[in-house]
């Protein structure tokens, strides 16, 4: 599940979810429609620091935003002159022959050693078995042929191909993004518990908690809204599988930085010490092989 290379021990907080775009480079399609205005704007590193450092927050993992491929370069290099950023999950296309060259001409720019994933926005795949397409499978183990894990972004009912996928490629190390996406507003927790009981029956399998506050009530959400699906994620993954990540900016329509935090903390409040550093640093670290 780790990537080539030594890892060297977490010595803080380790962020393995944020983004960040300059929309005078390129527009942020997704960002559409007025509940979603209050990201309409550039969020850069310089606005992340000081909200990561005053958290204790000593490395985060950068993770895609669009389905470009100059997406992918500008983050590494961004990684590249930055002491926070030890990590990228960037993007290429797995329906492409030619993912393994792709992927080596990544780790060929400047900044390429900081690549340890690739995602592709699944959530918006009509298809809910797009993951299993003959071609995907192929682009998959190309990722898994160059040591990457790969970050699933996807909703509830398209969580039994992610199930499917990771058992026919039990060499990929799959990151499931925001917990797939639970119905917290709606307080449901069925099919979407069952299902994740699944996925984490494989061996293969991590899941990042983050991006819970956002599938709540924006306004009202309070912690007691979130236990029943984070204690899911504990109870099925446990400690060694489960990573913290902010998803910041996008948190911001719920939530502030610290706020997304603390919030983690106290979901998992009942955790012994060495528990706790797996969570917020050591399984992020060991999973993408992070150097810290």
């Amino acid at each position: 599940m780790t990537p080539a290379g030594t890892p060297a021990p977490p010595t803080g907080i380790v962020d393995a979810h944020h983004h960040v775009w300059d929309l005078s480079v390129r527009d942020q399609d997704w960002i559409a429609g007025p509940e979603l205005a209050p990201l309409r704007r550039d969020f850069a590193l310089r606005d992340l620091e000081p909200q990561a450092r005053a958290a204790g927050v000593t490395a985060t993992v950068l993770v895609q935003t669009v389905t470009v491929p100059e997406e992918t370069p500008e983050f590494l290099a961004l990684a590249a002159g930055s002491d926070l950023v030890a990590g990228v999950v960037g993007w290429t296309d797995l329906t492409s022959p030619g993912v393994g060259a792709a992927l080596a001409g990544l780790r060929e720019r400047p900044g390429g050693e900081h690549l340890v994933g690739v995602r592709h926005q699944v959530q918006g795949e009509p298809d809910p078995r797009w993951l299993v397409r003959p071609e995907v499978l192929r682009g998959l183990g190309a990722v898994a042929d160059a040591g990457l894990v790969y970050d699933l972004l996807v909703k509830p009912h398209q969580l039994p191909a992610a199930v499917e996928a990771a058992a026919r490629l039990p060499h990929l190390t799959f990151v499931l993004d925001h917990a797939a996406k639970p119905p917290i507003a709606s307080g449901e927790l069925r099919p979407w518990a069952g299902e994740i009981r699944r996925l984490a029956a494989l061996p293969n399998t991590v899941c990042k908690l983050s991006g819970l506050v956002t599938e709540a009530d924006w306004r009202n959400w309070s912690v007691a809204d979130l236990r029943p699906y984070a204690d899911t994620l504990l109870d099925s993954f446990g400690p060694q599988r489960l990573m913290f990540g902010s998803d910041w900016p996008v948190c911001r329509l719920a939530s502030d930085y610290r706020e997304v935090l603390d919030t983690a903390e106290a979901l998992l409040s009942a955790l012994g010490p060495a528990e706790h550093r797996e969570v917020f640093a050591g399984t992020a670290v060991r999973v993408y092989g992070l150097r810290t």
